[in-house]
């Protein structure tokens, strides 16, 4: 096949993932915003986690947060569990890489925090336990997820959200995972800040 038909190829699909997608999740993500409004408003903050391609995400959103997304305004709390690799090690050798972040959620989280907990298939393990134990600390959950939703999916309370792609494919997930962290930022910066003249 000639490589520029796979690319259009792979633009295409992109775009056929974004369309069903925007039939779906403007509900969920306009309803995860404003769970992180209210979380931000209370003083509270956003832990962030996920692994490879979503441990990218999470570090994406956080930074957005703690320094800016598109416009100059105060830094935001938010922190991604998964760029202490000092931390993550040790637990993961002493006890197991399903804790890695569970082990730091009980310590840094606090009641009204949200996670953000993302995962293309939703069964991630270290990531399942992330969810329960911010539940035990009664924090929110937000949960960026693909396919079914996989195990996550069936964690979540009715306070939480999912935010659940329309596709089996996960780079087309990974894609709009991605454009719903910039639809979140967006979202706070608007209803924390304002619109922008």
């Amino acid at each position: 096949m000639e490589v520029q038909t796979r690319i259009r190829q792979l633009f295409q699909a992109s775009i056929e993932t974004k369309q069903l997608a925007i039939e779906v999740l403007p509900s969920s993500i306009a309803d995860a915003g404003l769970l992180m409004v209210n979380t931000l408003l209370n003083e509270g903050k956003i832990l962030c986690c996920g692994n490879g391609g979503s441990a990218g995400d999470a570090q994406h959103f956080s930074s957005e947060l703690l320094n800016r997304f598109e416009r100059e305004r105060p830094s935001l709390p938010a922190i991604a569990l998964t760029t202490d690799s000092s931390t993550i090690t040790s637990i993961a050798n002493d006890y197991s890489y399903n804790e890695i972040f569970s082990k730091q959620i009980r310590a840094l989280g606090r009641p009204g925090d949200v996670l953000l907990a993302i995962s293309t298939s939703g069964n991630s393990a270290n990531v399942i336990q992330a969810i329960q134990a911010a539940h035990d600390r009664e924090m929110l959950v937000v949960a960026l997820t693909g396919r079914d939703g996989g195990g996550m999916a069936s964690l979540l309370l009715p306070e939480d959200v999912e935010i659940r792609v329309p596709s089996k494919v996960t780079a087309r997930i990974q894609e709009v995972h991605l454009l719903a962290i910039h639809c979140l930022c967006d979202l706070i910066d608007q209803q924390l800040f304002g619109s922008e003249e």
